[in-house]
């Protein structure tokens, strides 16, 4: 199961208009601690930045999943509820979680969470879809040393 980091970075960008501004984006880490996330998005972000480059912020994220979607652009923030009976008080509770979804609109970030439970025998609800600031999604991937 992976785990996920929100980590914040600032740094020098050339706007459109030339001109050289601070500006600090977000971005979403599969790392196994906070140092691992710190690297991998020093290295990954590091390539692109101009001036002084700086960590801003890393965070935990609780994310169940990540649904990746090759002609999306945008990240959504979805929260899905599934009902679930409570064998030993028989009860129905739900259980919620939170995935990332990549898509283009809000519309079809419904869709990338529609395909994915399609096949789920649990009934749930999608009680929420936000845009969220998120700019680009970086996997875990090993390297040679691992």
């Amino acid at each position: 199961m992976a785990t996920w980091f929100e980590c914040k970075v600032t740094y020098e960008k050339i706007a459109e208009n030339g001109i050289q501004k601070k500006t600090t984006e977000p971005y979403l880490v599969d790392a196994l601690s906070f140092t691992e996330a710190e690297t991998i998005i020093c290295d990954k972000c590091q390539a692109f930045a101009t001036g002084n480059f700086m960590v801003a912020s890393v965070k935990r994220c609780k994310f169940s999943d990540v649904l990746f979607n090759e002609e999306g652009d945008k990240w959504y923030k979805c929260k899905v509820a599934f009902e679930s009976i409570d064998e030993e008080r028989g009860i129905e509770k739900k259980i919620s979680q939170t995935l990332m979804a990549q898509a283009s609109s809000l519309e079809d970030a419904l869709a990338v969470v529609k395909k994915e439970f399609s096949t789920s025998i649990m009934d749930y609800t999608i009680t929420s879809i936000t845009e969220t600031m998120i700019l680009d999604v970086f996997k875990y991937e090993p390297t040679e040393k691992q």
